[in-house]
This record gives C-alpha cells, structure tokens and sequence, in this order.
C-alpha cells in the first residue's frame, strides 16, 4: 500500500496533487480538468466546495469538550457501535466523567437499542437541542430518536445526512465533556468526510478503529486506515473484536473467524499501529445490546469483559 504519511489536512492540496489543481475548496474540485488523473480526485469531488462558514459555531459549541473520539472500521458487522456504547458505559462509571456519544450512522442508528433509550424523545431548551440522558454523566444524540418507528428507513443522500451530523454538533447543548465519542457507518464516504471537515477547527483526539481477525474485514480495515492519514486523524489504535469463542461454561476458546493473514496483530505490525487489544466472542454481549445494559457490568468476570477493560485503560492512557 502507498504511504500517505505526508498528505495534509482536508482543505489544503496535496502534495501528489496534479500541477494544475485547483485546490479541494475549489468548487470545481475533482471536477476540473487538470483533475483528470489525480488519486485524490475521488475524496475531493465528494467534499462541498469552499469553506464552511458553520466551523466557526461547531467549535463555539464543542469547546469544552476535551476529547473527541471517531470509532472506525471499513468494514460492516465487526462490532463498532458494540464497542462505543461499552467503551461510554465503562468512561462513564466514573461519575465524575461526562461523557457524550454521537450516533453519525444515519442510515442505521442502533445506539438507542443497544444503551436501553431507544423510546426516548429529544427536546429543544433555549440553549439548542438537548441530547437524552442515559446516566447522569452519559448523553446520547441520534437519528434514531427522530424516527416515528423503529422500521422507518432513513433514505437520505449525502448532503442531507451531512447536515443531520452538523445539526448534531452545531446545535445540540452537550456543555462540558471530558468524552464526546462518534459511532460511524462502514465505509470512508459522506458519513466521514463530514465528522472529520467538521471538526477541523475544533480538533479531533484520534481515531479506534474496530476489526475482525479474517482478512476479508482486514482489507477494509486497510482502506479506514488510509482515509485517517489522508484526512489527518490520528489513529490511537486497532482492536480486534470477535477474536475467538470463549465458551460460558467451560471457558474454553475456539476461533470463528480465522486468521488467515494474521489478524490484527499482523496489520499493525505491517503498519506500525498499536493493537489495543483482542475481544473475544461471548454470546452476552449480544444480550446486554438487546438489553441496552453495559456488559461490562453485568458479566465482569468473562474474559470478554477483562479484554475490554483493559482496551479502554489503554485508551485512557493514550489520550490523557
């Protein structure tokens, strides 16, 4: 895979940019046609041209917040949103942490399910929307809130989901947070680009991205990480979710999805990312989901619970 170490922030022209770019806040950008040719073509026609003139009100918003957290996988099924609402349950045990989570997967909103608020409702006060609270110390905004059922199907193209993850940033009141965390759809697309344009001034702290061992998901896994250098989002690390079956009873351990390439462990050595760590599969974490419980409550002495305990401490450290 070619390094893009060196590409710089979305909004700035790349260095392996054509010679007559005419920049990624062009209105022509990706379009024009000295564009013709160029690798970034793609990520450039799909962003909005020119400066956003909200970024501004974004970062008055989120200001007080002091780490914003994207969780990433290229691929589907492989645990993200599982992963945000216990890695928010666990953040949030401290009662003096806050903590807010962003449900950016418009199209397939499954947090209120999963953190047990899926029949609440979201006011507006005089200080903007106001998210629902789960803990005392734990908010959560989404899309799913909005619906007037849980079968509606969102069917939004890329701008209109686009302003719905602003409208999550810009006027949602999430006061001061020592955590805002952002559950993300598959994939490197409008979802994405989004997060990341706008968070540009405010900042984002860094990057989990989620994955499971086989190398059908690892090949995706590859394309998230491209997408972070090339839009310069710090990558605190990989866990690899689902990393084998630890039976209830006897505690043994099998391998589901097999290794073929060498899981996670071997992706981060090839690129030099840190491996959180490796969660195995224990069919309650799917029970706490349906349940909208934090597994890591519940089931504190599965392996499953102590793999996550220690991901989430490492994550801590990292980040400060």
């Amino acid at each position: 895979m070619a390094s893009t170490q060196n590409t710089p922030p979305i909004g700035e022209v790349p260095p392996d940019a054509n010679e007559h770019c005419p920049g990624p806040e062009s209105a022509s950008a990706g379009k024009a046609a000295g564009c013709e040719g160029c690798p970034n073509q793609e990520i450039c026609s799909t962003q909005a041209a020119g400066p956003d003139p909200d970024l501004p009100l974004v970062a008055e918003r989120l200001q007080n917040i002091r780490h914003k957290l994207l969780v990433l996988s290229g691929k589907g099924g492989v645990g993200k949103s599982t992963f945000t609402s216990q890695l928010a349950f666990a953040l949030a045990t401290d009662a003096e942490t806050e903590v807010g989570v962003v449900d950016i997967d418009i199209c397939g909103p499954s947090l209120p399910k999963i953190m047990g608020s899926e029949r609440e409702q979201i006011h507006s006060a005089s200080g903007g929307w106001q998210p629902v609270y789960v803990q005392d110390n734990l908010a959560l905004m989404s899309i799913g809130f909005m619906l007037p059922d849980d079968e509606a199907a969102v069917i939004w193209r890329g701008p209109k989901k686009s302003g719905m993850i602003k409208q999550f940033l810009k006027d949602v009141d999430w006061g001061t947070l020592d955590y805002l965390l952002f559950d993300t759809p598959p994939g490197t697309s409008d979802e994405h680009l989004a997060v990341v344009q706008l968070l540009r001034d405010s900042g984002v702290t860094g990057a989990i991205i989620v994955t499971t061992p086989q190398e059908v998901a690892l090949q995706d896994v590859r394309k998230e990480i491209d997408f972070c250098r090339k839009a310069k989002v710090p990558i605190i690390g990989v866990v690899e979710n689902m990393s084998g079956f630890v039976c209830p009873s006897c505690h043994g351990e099998s391998l589901i999805f097999y290794p073929s390439t060498g899981g996670a462990r071997a992706l981060c050595d090839e690129l030099g990312i840190p491996l959180l760590g490796s969660i195995p599969l224990d069919p309650r974490i799917g029970q706490a989901c349906d349940q909208g419980t934090s597994f890591l409550d519940t089931c504190a002495s599965s392996p499953a619970a102590q793999a996550y305990t220690k991901i989430i401490d490492s994550i801590k450290s990292l980040v400060g």
